[in-house]
């Protein structure tokens, strides 16, 4: 047995990954799916999302489709805005406060909660190592969001983001400041970034 053309391409096309959603989006049933796996075709990571096998999984890609609410944040998001090269070894994510995630969900990661009238400030997509496209916060959410949580969060991780950041081309001040604002860190951006720039 082969994979049929349709799931192929689009496994190719999502970089190795298929959900149950894209197949009943091509016209197949969820039977199919069953059907590969039996067969050796595609592996199961979770429910509703497979692979090819011997693939090398999105460990990033497979946690956000299984909770599209959660946005990548703290040190994960750093990671993905290029402010560090280190991988953390615990994704950090942030939800609203008015939501959860499931037991399973919360052992594969570090979960912080937001007010809700808070939590969309700064979202993006970044591209994985992988690149497949999460949701994270930009970097100045980020950098904020590190201050906010600075008696929790390594010094040098915490230098090491606010030098990154002031020395990135890409950054920029004014929206910083807006969000330093609205999270009560202004004081202690306006100190570490006095510093710097």
């Amino acid at each position: 047995m082969k994979l049929n053309e349709l799931v192929k391409e689009r496994l190719e096309k999502q970089n190795g990954l298929l959900s149950a959603a894209d197949v009943l989006s091509m016209g197949f049933s969820r039977n199919l799916l069953s059907v590969y796996v039996r067969e050796g075709l595609l592996v199961r990571l979770k429910q509703g999302l497979y692979s090819l096998p011997n693939s090398v999984e999105d460990d990033m890609y497979t946690l956000a489709v299984g909770y599209p609410r959660l946005v990548f944040s703290h040190e994960s998001a750093l990671f993905l805005n290029g402010l560090s090269e280190r991988t953390p070894f615990t994704h950090s994510v942030t939800i609203p406060k008015n939501t959860s995630l499931s037991a399973a969900q919360r052992e594969k990661c570090v979960c912080h909660y937001v007010k809700p009238e808070i939590y969309d400030m700064g979202v993006t997509t970044c591209k994985t190592v992988f690149g497949n496209e999460v949701r994270c916060y930009n970097a100045e959410r980020t950098i904020c969001d590190l201050v906010k949580a600075r008696n929790k969060t390594d010094v040098e991780t915490l230098s090491s983001a606010i030098k990154n950041y002031a020395s990135s081309a890409n950054k920029n001040v004014a929206l910083l400041g807006t969000y330093a604002n609205a999270l009560n860190v202004l004081k202690e951006i306006q100190i570490y970034m006095g510093v710097l720039l």
